[in-house]
């Protein structure tokens, strides 16, 4: 992984290098994008406060490329912008060499529709040229062009940060006036625009030098090879020496550009195809479309929703607190058949509960030889102890018993007494019966504590409450009166004495 600047910006790897500072694609970790940040490369104060100047410029619109946001990391700085990744028009110059009219005039549409977006912000570019204007790498679609690098770009009546004779931009694209230290204005904008659409026409960089050299002593040259005559007069206008004689605004140009297409003659297909390549290329291993690449081992297991399903283990929420798992679902208990007359209901196995081998009463279980519930020789335990019903058929039917709260059937010894039907099994595991010297109460409730080596009361008879404590007298607070009567005279008495003392003096 690369470089992380200032916590949020990860460096990925160099894409371009200008005259102060380098151009990294970059990821950005709060906007989960990726994008071009420039770094600066120098550290004093002038080249910083350029920077700073650059950083600060904010206009919105498809045709400028201006930052978006910047941060500072110890001793560097950086900011960003969108990533356009189908190079400049010097790549395309370069892959294509001279371009269509028709072709030419569109960029130029573009170019000068962002152009008057930044001079509508008071804002003169100053470095107008091919290799800062970006392309989006959009095949052979409709071409989408950006204005970018601003880094020398100023306000109008803003001090300037080079001497009076010092001009600031690229050779080849200056304009007359700035030369002589005219102050910066759009109409110098507007002649290296003229000068860009030159070279993207012929293929070749134009000699400003030349061309103004004839203009001052032939007047307006005639239309260099491969340059139409309509297109011709518009790029006259804007590559004009005198400032007077130019475009004064960039609407201005853009008007008499759409008009010249009209006037344009038409081309084939093929001469009109243009493919705009992406410049940039894929991104190095370790990167993928959504960002850094991550493995689960360095990520740890992923949880999403509330919790973890089955395992019920809690999970961090989108705000950062902690979710509980959700309860886990109840069972629904199975209705238990009640024993008809006539016969015992069989279950699943033949059991009279619908339980493989066994009938869970109110004493305890009834099971049959060996788990088989066939009757024979079955006991069943009572509230008060076993008892031992009657051999009944290998049927399933389920044998008497007489002990408490057991219930007699088809096959119970003559003249037994019916009596009342058990309750149902309960589905889910009875606790466990408390045993009379594990009391469930604190020891203080319970009674009389066992004594070792005597036989336990039997079970349900009452055990004898402890006796009674009568009731202590209650005792007001304070000394007895023996003492506070004594006390209180002695009191009165300094009292009265120190009321004399004070009358007397």
């Amino acid at each position: 992984m690369g470089e992380v600047f200032a916590g949020r910006y990860e460096l990925i790897d160099p894409i371009g290098r200008g005259g102060v500072g380098a151009v990294w694609r970059a990821w950005d970790a709060r906007r989960r994008r990726y994008v071009a940040a420039k770094v600066l490369q120098q550290s004093d104060a002038h080249t910083l406060l350029r920077f700073v100047r650059e950083q600060a410029l904010r206009i919105d619109h498809p045709h400028v490329l201006a930052p978006a946001s910047w941060a500072a990391d110890d001793d560097k700085v950086l900011f960003t912008m969108d990533l356009v990744n189908g190079g400049s028009l010097a790549h395309l110059i370069g892959d294509y060499g001279p371009l269509p009219p028709r072709f030419v005039c569109l960029l130029l549409d573009q170019l000068l529709a962002g152009l008057t977006a930044v001079h509508a912000e008071g804002v003169v570019h100053r470095d107008i040229k091919p290799a800062n204007i970006l392309l989006e790498a959009t095949g052979t679609g409709r071409p989408h062009l950006r204005l970018s690098d601003f880094g020398i770009a100023m306000r109008k009546g803003e001090p300037r940060l080079t001497e009076a004779n010092l001009v600031v931009g690229t050779p080849g694209y200056f304009a007359p006036e700035q030369l002589l230290g005219a102050e910066p204005d759009f109409p110098a904008d507007l002649f290296a625009v003229g000068l860009v659409a030159l070279y993207l026409i012929t293929g070749t960089k134009p000699d400003a030098d030349a061309l103004i050299q004839h203009f001052a002593g032939n007047g307006i040259p005639n239309a260099p090879e491969g340059v139409p005559e309509p297109l011709w007069q518009v790029l006259a206008s804007l590559v004009h020496p005198d400032p007077d004689a130019r475009f004064k605004t960039a609407t201005g140009a853009r008007k008499a550009i759409i008009s010249t297409v009209e006037l344009l003659p038409e081309v084939t297909i093929e001469e009109e195809i243009v493919e705009v390549f992406d410049h940039i290329g894929p991104l190095p291993a370790g990167f993928g479309a959504d960002g850094p690449l991550r493995t689960r081992e360095a990520d740890g297991p992923v949880t999403t929703g509330a919790g973890t399903g089955a395992t019920g283990q809690v999970s961090m929420s989108d705000t950062g607190s902690f979710q509980l798992a959700p309860p886990e679902p109840s069972t629904t208990p199975t209705p238990t058949p009640l024993p008809m007359p006539g016969g015992a209901p069989t279950g699943l196995g033949g059991s009279p509960t619908g339980h493989t081998g066994s009938l869970t009463g109110q004493g305890g279980p009834l099971t049959g030889h060996d788990g088989v519930p066939t009757g024979q020789g079955t006991t069943s335990t009572g509230h008060g102890g076993p008892s031992t019903g009657h051999v009944g058929p290998p049927t399933g039917h389920a044998s008497t018993s007489t002990g408490h709260g057991a219930w007699a059937g088809p096959g119970a010894a003559p003249g037994t007494p019916p009596g009342p039907l058990p309750p149902p099994a309960p589905a889910y595991v009875p606790t466990a019966a408390v045993h009379p010297e594990q009391s469930a109460t604190r020891p203080y409730t319970a009674g009389r504590p066992p004594v070792p080596g005597q036989p336990l009361p039997p079970a349900g008879t009452s055990v004898a409450a402890p006796a009674a404590v009568p009731p202590v007298a209650y005792r007001k607070p304070g000394p007895p009166p023996k003492v506070a009567i004594p006390v209180l005279i002695v009191a009165l008495l300094c009292i009265a004495v120190g009321v004399w003392a004070l009358v007397s003096a």
